[in-house]
């Protein structure tokens, strides 16, 4: 697949719009234009009767997306921009439309899909992994919170497994992210070729069944127990505190957990753990959507955000200097102030407005 041309393709084969994110060296990372490119691209496909499906995939071999491009963000809040906000007000319409789209929006969720590429693949009507798929939310790792609907997704997995996820950002693989309900069917990667060619002419819910192989276990689900006893706590440190206890009792994963969650930002432990507990009681992805875009702009002012970029991806030194360091040090109010109005900078999702932008 050619990879000197735009960084997000379109064309329709037969009666399949196929989508192709096109950054293969950066994982398909989506950034302000492809989105955008999405964005326009899917509204005008929706009332298109050439177009009976869409497909959308990564170029390369690594994977779908492997999030939004946190180097450009880290480089917008270094010269006190705007171009994130911006950026994640066109991506969360972008997730919105996704999820009411009028049309079968399979996303071929194969190798990396992280953070933003959940956003565009598991608000779609038909998800489907392969046994190359690591998947997850890994945002407190660079201090920031899980968005583009993943906290009303997570929120709502089994028991307390989304908000374990959430928290220690796992890659996941396929038959987890199938039990945390953030994709529907697994098949083989080697068939994905013979799965393009026979979408062109019929319809997802008649191929798929010639396709799709029985999911093992998961083992969140095996940890179903354990989990819902530690994560059912309204703060992280009684989290903490509850896993080092199982820890004590001979729980090794209960033990590897303390340790991760030990590296993550304390403030953006705190937020995430708000943010699903709130998202929990949300009607909708699109209020949830409103609420993540008011925590995400809180964020762009926050010290952990830049400084997780930078200790990760930019100097890669890997020994971020959270403030504050400890979640101790996190206070209710601290952690609410995330949640407070933006005024006039609200974003507003309506879904009859989506409606009426693609009949």
């Amino acid at each position: 697949m050619a990879t000197d041309e735009a960084d997000v393709l379109f064309e329709i084969r037969g009666t399949l719009g196929i989508i192709t994110l096109n950054r293969p060296r950066a994982v398909n990372a989506l950034n302000a234009s492809m989105a955008a490119a999405m964005l326009e691209r899917l509204t005008a496909w929706a009332s298109d009767p050439s177009v009976d499906q869409v497909l959308v995939r990564g170029s390369g071999d690594r994977g779908l997306c492997a999030g939004g491009d946190i180097v450009a963000i880290h480089r917008d809040m270094a010269s006190g921009g705007s171009q994130t906000a911006a950026f994640w007000e066109t991506e969360y319409r972008l997730n919105a439309l996704i999820n009411s789209y009028p049309k079968p929006y399979i996303a071929y969720m194969d190798g990396l899909v992280l953070g933003g590429g959940v956003g565009i693949s598991a608000h779609g009507s038909h998800r489907i992994v392969t046994e190359r798929t690591r998947s997850g939310m890994p945002e407190t790792t660079i201090g920031f919170v899980p968005d583009v609907g993943g906290t009303y997704l997570l929120s709502r997995s089994p028991g307390t497994s989304g908000v374990h996820a959430a928290l220690t950002g796992a890659h996941l693989n396929a038959a987890e992210v199938i039990y945390l309900g953030l994709a529907d069917h697994l098949i083989d990667s080697a068939r994905s070729a013979e799965l393009f060619l026979a979408l062109q002419t019929q319809r997802i819910d008649a191929v798929l069944p010639e396709f799709a192989k029985p999911v093992p276990a998961s083992e969140l689900e095996a940890w179903r127990g354990w989990l819902d006893d530690a994560y059912d706590r309204p703060r992280v440190t009684q989290i903490v505190v509850r896993l080092q206890e199982l820890a004590a009792e001979g729980n090794a994963d209960a033990a590897r957990t303390v340790g991760i969650l030990a590296k993550k930002s304390p403030t953006a432990l705190a937020v995430t753990l708000e943010s699903l507990h709130r998202a929990k009681h949300l009607d909708s992805l699109e209020t949830t959507l409103e609420q993540e875009y008011r925590v995400g702009l809180r964020f762009l002012q926050s010290n952990d955000f830049p400084e997780g970029i930078r200790a990760q991806v930019i100097d890669k030194d890997y020994a971020p200097a959270w403030q504050p360091a400890n979640l101790q040090d996190v206070t209710d109010e601290l952690v609410s102030g995330f949640f407070a109005p933006l005024g006039t900078r609200e974003l507003k999702l309506e879904p009859s407005a989506l409606s009426d932008a693609i009949d």
